[in-house]
């Protein structure tokens, strides 16, 4: 689930600009002779004496200009809006660790801190036991029980990799069958901080403790974890879901109110002394995506289990360690290249969430992946609604519509920077079941949309793939799912390796704009606008104590006056 987006920025050089314009009048050619000894020195381009304006409007001038032009002339990404602690007190700060209670490859086991897969019998970290650890679906996401507290409550925590807070409600909901009551836990330590986070659907407040979990079907023991009770929500817990919170498993880059919140997985490496590598399968494919609940999957924590894909693992780099940023080449529909800049693939970041249900695409990916569709397809009409997700396409039960569509290909570099491979799709996964009308009618939703700052690979890609977030050696891989299958036909594939000659050596920016960065230059910039008019209004002030009468003789020449040097 990808967080949200706002805006704020200063613009203190249009305001300089202005100051500068407006208090430097022209002045007669001539020389200038020294100043008298006790006099203020005068500041270069401000020839002072008749003509110029009185101190006190040009003040009034000054502010009414700071207030009107301070404002953001270019936006900043913003994911939360962090309100003030309680009572105005300063938040007090979170502890940063809670005490404790290159392509193609099979992977051997490694050492702690590497890759693991299946521990021997008896060892401290069992796979198996997390097979079939998920339930849910694409349309509402996938969910594993917790048991949070002491005594311990069950939950039931949505699995998203967009995210990096683990949240979970802390009051009554009426869309939540369950919430976590702190009161009841004798263990739960407040911290006292507010934290809001927004994602690109719904958003939620709530405060910042520590609590003890477990996982029945997870590490085996107890652990310390950050937690967030959510107090109130906007659009986040919605009608039918069968989970109670969230559990992000990004980064710490973007874990709110700051990166200084050890996020649940860091906690568990750490605590568990597990590898720092997870594993994630959904079975959802071809199953309707507001179905019963009872889809399977498996969120192996710690490594990677065998027995949950087939064929040969394809990894490709993490560009950056805030989400799982990994570079697109190229798509292909049915075979054909759609011939876009490997650019637009990943404008502004190209990323792998499994708390977005769809396969999301840059508006102009979007426009040339729907218009190819459409030309591939062999049905001959249809309404634009389908594409936009507003209206359903229908069939006779007895019709599989599936065959009527091309694939949909996804080219990724290789660890080896030379080579690329591609993830592939059937139409079993991105023309997806939703509910049937009558007794003969089976209707379909289009599984891939638009998006205004990132392509995402939601769970519409990801049920076709067991899905590796190796954090350890910043990569994620990719093999084929067993239980990605419809009517025992696989829906999934990969294959490589390919040539990158055909496309750009970098297609990523190489300017980063994620928050933190930008967090920094934006108070950066707010305090050098703040400081320049500072030191303009004390510049208006000192002028009436100590001004200096010009005779004839005193003049400003045309090198010392911004006339010649002024910003055009």
């Amino acid at each position: 689930m990808e967080p949200g987006r706002g805006e704020a920025a200063p613009a203190f050089l249009l305001l300089l600009l202005l100051l500068l314009l407006f208090l430097s009048p022209a002045a007669p050619a001539g020389t200038r002779r020294p100043l008298p000894p006790c006099r203020a020195p005068q500041q270069p381009g401000r020839a002072s004496g008749m003509g110029a304006p009185p101190v006190a409007p040009s003040l009034l001038l000054l502010l009414a200009g700071a207030a009107g032009l301070c404002r953001a002339f270019f936006s900043l990404p913003l994911r939360v809006s962090q309100p003030a602690a309680p009572r105005g007190s300063p938040p007090a700060p979170v502890p940063l660790r809670p005490g404790s209670g290159g392509g193609r490859q099979r992977d051997a086991p490694a050492e702690p801190g590497g890759l693991a897969l299946a521990s021997e019998p008896g060892g401290s970290i069992n796979f198996l036991a997390m097979v079939d650890n998920l339930q849910g679906d694409s349309g509402r996401g996938y969910y594993l029980e917790m048991l949070l507290g002491t005594p311990p409550q069950a939950l039931n925590i949505l699995v998203d990799t967009g995210s990096s807070n683990f949240a979970v409600a802390g009051v009554p909901d009426p869309d939540v069958t369950s919430y976590f009551n702190t009161e009841l836990s004798s263990t739960y330590k407040s911290q006292g901080i507010d934290v809001t986070v927004k994602y690109s659907q719904g958003s939620w407040t709530g405060v910042l403790g520590t609590d003890v979990i477990t996982i029945p079907k997870g590490i085996d023991g107890s652990y310390t974890i950050n937690i967030a009770t959510i107090f109130e929500s906007e659009n986040f817990f919605l009608p039918g879901v069968q989970w109670h919170g969230i559990l992000g498993l990004a980064y710490g880059t973007l874990a709110k109110p700051s990166s200084s919140v050890e996020t649940f997985f860091d906690s568990l490496v750490r605590q568990a002394k597990i590898p720092n590598i997870f594993s994630l399968q959904m079975c959802g494919a071809g199953l309707p995506v507001s179905g019963s609940g009872t889809n399977g999957g498996s969120l192996v924590l710690g490594g990677i289990e065998p027995s949950l894909y087939r064929g040969d693992i394809w990894y490709t780099p993490i560009k950056e360690e805030w989400y799982y940023q990994v570079e697109i080449l190229k798509l292909e529909v049915g075979g054909q290249n759609l011939e876009l800049d490997c650019r637009e693939y990943n404008a502004d970041k190209a990323i792998v969430d499994s708390g977005t249900t769809l396969l999301r695409l840059p508006q102009k990916v979007f426009s040339a992946v729907v218009q190819a569709i459409a030309r591939k397809s062999l049905v001959q009409e249809f309404s634009s609604g389908f594409w936009t997700g507003t209206q359903l396409a229908c069939w006779d039960k007895t019709e599989r519509p599936w065959s009527l569509f091309p694939k949909l290909s996804i080219y990724m570099r290789d660890e080896n920077s030379s080579r690329s491979f591609r993830i592939s799709i059937l139409p079993q996964l991105y023309i997806q079941p939703i509910l049937g009308i009558g007794e003969n009618l089976q209707c379909y939703r289009f599984g891939i949309s638009s998006s205004a700052n990132a392509l995402v690979i939601g769970a519409t890609v990801m049920e076709g793939f067991y899905v590796i977030f190796d954090r350890a050696q910043r990569r994620v891989g990719f093999a084929v799912s067993p239980c990605a299958e419809v009517d025992g036909s696989p829906v999934s594939e990969i294959e490589g390796p390919f040539t990158t000659e055909d496309v750009a050596s970098n297609c990523v920016s190489v300017i980063s704009f994620h928050e933190p960065v930008l967090w920094i230059a934006s108070y950066a910039l707010m305090s050098l606008c703040g400081i320049i008019l500072l030191a303009l209004i004390i510049l208006l002030l000192i002028p009436p104590r100590c001004q200096h009468r010009y005779t004839d003789n005193d003049v400003v020449n045309d090198e010392s006056s911004l006339v010649r040097h002024r910003w055009k």
